[in-house]
């Protein structure tokens, strides 16, 4: 077959799928979000799926007192014996669930896992925002190799604007000095592009996530 003929055939297939497309065509909305989230859907149940995407290990609890126990089940099934608690207002909760922790900062470099709450939950992404104003501190949840994080689904906006905005109205317009978008373990892939966790911080992430939905 003739090279030049067969170009003009390939050219004017083209145009002919570029022809049908016209009529299609919409102008691009720059203002639209970059993640598709429809605003019927519970928010709860689109972060829990963007949660596990990010091979975080999600646990719902219908209430503390499951919360006390699922705790203390996931403690003994990994065998965790060094934990490292610092937020006065996880004290109690650990206490019910009949865990033994450890307060001292003294001894975080023997931790294996570290209890903290977060700032917010964010549905798009199965996010949280983590910042400095807790006693957790910057350390608490990067240097232990498992992280467990304690929320409410009274935590979980949409996107990170409303995140951000959560936060600022919080601390009285006066953000914390660190605030830091957590989403999964921590990961990297620089090496011969295989994916390793626990690269730049906690291995595992674990979220407790409490239903405060019928509090008043």
């Amino acid at each position: 077959m003739n090279p030049t003929r067969t170009r003009g055939i390939i050219l004017n297939k083209i145009k002919q799928a570029l022809s049908k497309k016209k009529n299609n065509l919409q102008e691009p909305n720059f203002s639209s979000p970059v993640f598709a989230y429809k605003g019927e859907e519970d928010r709860t149940i689109v972060f829990a799926e963007n949660f596990v995407k990010t091979k975080g290990e999600f646990i719902f609890c219908e209430s503390e007192s499951y919360f006390h126990n699922a705790l203390q089940l996931i403690i003994q099934k990994r065998g965790i014996k060094n934990i490292h608690v610092w937020e006065d207002k996880l004290f109690s909760h650990i206490e019910k669930s009949q865990v033994a922790y450890n307060r001292l900062d003294s001894e975080l470099v023997n931790t294996e896992a570290g209890i903290t709450t977060c700032e917010v939950l964010i549905a798009r992404t199965g996010s949280m925002f983590i910042s400095s104003a807790t006693r957790s501190g910057r350390r608490l949840s990067v240097f232990p190799p498992i992280h467990i994080v304690v929320a409410y689904t009274s935590q979980i906006v949409e996107d990170i604007d409303n995140g951000i905005l959560l936060i600022k109205n919080k601390y009285n317009g006066n953000l914390p000095s660190m605030i830091s978008l957590v989403t999964g373990p921590s990961r990297t892939a620089d090496i011969e592009k295989t994916l390793v966790l626990g690269a730049h911080g906690p291995k595992e992430l674990i979220l407790f996530l409490i239903d405060d939905s019928t509090k008043n």
